[in-house]
């Protein structure tokens, strides 16, 4: 993306900023994996919200003072010798190009940088990202860092700035919506090569490999997050990444996937038989599950309570449940619908946003209701990344096929 938007989302940071303040945010690194093999590198979301740099190491300082921010990012410095091993690290220009920060100084120089700038600027607060999922989350490098400056200079105070990016990153630019719009599309092209090359008898990861290779030449480098390719009765296990058994004639097959482009994520989830041709028991609870989809994406409007679109889902489906005799009371929907119908969508596939918001223009969320009944062999989930809009919503993935009608003229063309 044009560094304006980083530019951007820097500013709209600063400004909730306590003047005397400095703001340090951290890339990150590959932990190791095994041996002298490390985890593939990604970089720490807020931190690329903030800079639009992926590599590793590299350290953004904000210095706030009377309103004006000084920028400075450190970078490593050139190792010709690790050139010929791993290549070339991001140089000088290469960072300023990539987020429109012109100081750029180096790794070595940064304990001494923020000392002086402890010392001579009459710093009150120093800002970190401090995001911890759980109590038993093991430290990381801004905990450890946060720790070792609380020990160095006792009187400054320690300020969370998670929370503060998070708030920002919930509503989306124009530019990071075409990046997720890309993404959608790419996924699309992904999940109609799964569609044509569905056959009796393929492993589930045999029929997985043909979105994998329309992924890898569109120059997607990662997914959203691991693919579901569950056929049968693995379909009714919410999670399940095994991707390893048979698919057979007659099972529906459920994919829960994304490509992820320049960090920004699709997340889409379609189900369809393996032969084809829906059945007629197969037919009549995928329809529940998309005519709930479609209820649910027709209430969504900025003002909305985001837990009342999960209030919808299950009105939808149970009514449904119980017109097939399926179950008799709403509270026996909680046996084959058992998750929440949405979640917000961009730079992480299960993006930052407080569930207990309104709905706001600038919004990206996924609608995913579901059915699971394992007892006769059936899990369909249908999900669409939506846009909320001024006026109401908007279908990014719209093009993505997904009516029973439509599925089976695709697939028997």
């Amino acid at each position: 993306m044009n560094n304006k938007v980083f530019i951007k989302n820097r500013k709209n940071l600063g400004d909730k900023l306590k003047d005397n303040s400095l703001l340090i945010m951290f890339a990150g690194s590959a932990p190791k994996k095994s041996a002298d093999e490390a985890y593939p590198f990604t970089p720490n979301r807020n931190f690329y919200y903030l800079t639009g740099i992926d590599e590793e190491k590299v350290i953004l300082m904000v210095l706030k003072k009377e309103g004006t921010l000084k920028e400075t990012l450190f970078i490593r410095e050139a190792d010709p010798v690790m050139e010929k091993w791993v290549g070339k690290t991001i140089s000088s220009e290469e960072a300023k190009t990539a987020s429109g920060i012109e100081s750029i100084s180096y790794i070595k120089d940064f304990q001494k940088e923020v000392h002086n700038s402890l010392f001579n600027d009459d710093i009150e607060n120093v800002y970190l990202d401090l995001e911890k999922d759980s109590w038993d989350d093991l430290p990381n490098q801004n905990l450890y860092f946060a720790q070792e400056l609380k020990s160095k200079y006792p009187n400054v105070k320690i300020e969370n700035v998670y929370n503060e990016i998070c708030q920002l990153r919930v509503i989306k630019s124009e530019e990071e919506i075409e990046e997720i719009r890309k993404a959608i599309e790419i996924t699309r092209k992904g999940i109609e090569a799964l569609m044509t090359n569905a056959e009796d008898g393929m492993k589930e990861y045999a029929l997985e490999a043909h979105f994998d290779f329309v992924l890898k030449t569109h120059g997607v480098k990662d997914y959203a997050f691991k693919t579901i390719a569950a056929a049968g009765k693995n379909a009714t296990i919410l999670h399940y990444v095994d991707n390893c058994s048979d698919m057979k004639d007659g099972d529906l097959i459920l994919f829960d996937l994304g490509a992820q482009l320049n960090y920004y994520n699709a997340d889409i989830s379609r189900t369809f038989p393996v032969n084809g041709k829906f059945t007629d028991r197969q037919k009549q609870i995928y329809n529940i599950v998309l005519k709930t989809e479609l209820e649910v994406i027709k209430a969504i409007k900025p003002g909305l309570p985001f837990a009342e679109l999960n209030k919808i889902a299950k009105k939808v489906l149970a009514d449904g449940l119980k017109a097939i005799g399926k179950i008799d009371k709403d509270e026996e929907l909680v046996k084959y619908y058992f998750h929440g119908v949405s979640h917000y969508l961009g730079l992480d596939d299960h993006d930052v946003g407080d569930r207990g918001m309104k709905l706001e223009p600038g919004i990206v969320l996924t609608v995913e209701p579901g059915l699971y009944i394992p007892e006769e062999g059936i899990g369909i989930r249908i999900e669409d990344n939506v846009l909320v809009t001024e006026q109401g919503a908007e279908v990014l993935s719209k093009d993505i096929i997904k009516t029973v009608e439509d599925i089976e003229n695709f697939m028997n063309k």
